[in-house]
């Protein structure tokens, strides 16, 4: 299954680039019919990336106080 998950994600990077407007048509299209698949990815990147945010502000912080 990783190998056709792959050929997958090759075929809509290529398609992004070649052809943008249905890339997205498409990408709505998945969302609408399947939420689920985006929802507890993005919310797990959203929650890391604001994890990584605060220990770069603490640690900016920290270089300011000294």
């Amino acid at each position: 299954m990783s190998n056709l998950d792959d050929s997958i994600g090759k075929i809509l990077i290529d398609l992004q680039k070649e052809d943008p407007d249905t890339f997205k048509k498409i990408m709505k299209k998945a969302q609408s019919d399947h939420p689920e698949l985006f929802e507890n990815s993005i919310d797990t990147e959203n929650a890391e990336i604001d994890e990584y945010n605060r220990k770069i502000d603490e640690y900016n912080n920290s270089i300011d106080k000294d």
